[in-house]
């Protein structure tokens, strides 16, 4: 019996640390102001993270980097909540953890494409017009 607890208790910590650097932050405002708000914004869409070999040679694509097709960025999340000057506490992540089995595209292309579902989560607080986004 403790020899299965061990290798479940060992799975479930391999799982975890490989599904934990699956998340990047884009965009992260550490400063939380509360003051002049007129809204909060937020939302979350998937969108197409795929990826092409800069040498696109079967087999040999495995090993050679990898320019990515659809470049996410913050700035069309965050330009839905408004003007980038009446934006604050901004947050952008995208999450890419559907790309692991998602993975199996690259070994059917031997190496030259990789589909990659990822999916983006924004929010941002909105101010109020005629408010500046310095610090009061």
């Amino acid at each position: 019996m403790r020899q299965i607890y061990s290798k479940t208790s060992a799975f479930i910590l391999a799982v975890s640390l490989f599904l934990s650097g699956c998340k990047s932050t884009l965009v992260r405002d550490n400063v939380k102001r509360t003051t002049g708000l007129e809204g909060h914004c937020a939302g979350s869409e998937w969108v197409d993270d795929s990826s092409l070999a800069v040498l696109p040679v079967p087999v040999v694509a495995f090993f050679v980097p990898h320019f990515d097709l659809h470049k996410v960025s913050s700035e069309p999340y965050l330009h839905r909540c408004g003007d980038s000057t009446r934006v604050v506490n901004r947050d952008v992540s995208v999450n890419t953890t559907a790309c692991l089995p998602a993975g199996l595209t690259r070994i059917i292309t031997l190496g030259v494409w990789q589909w990659c579902p990822a999916h983006v989560a924004w929010s941002a607080d909105v101010l109020a017009d005629g408010r500046r986004t310095t610090a009061d």
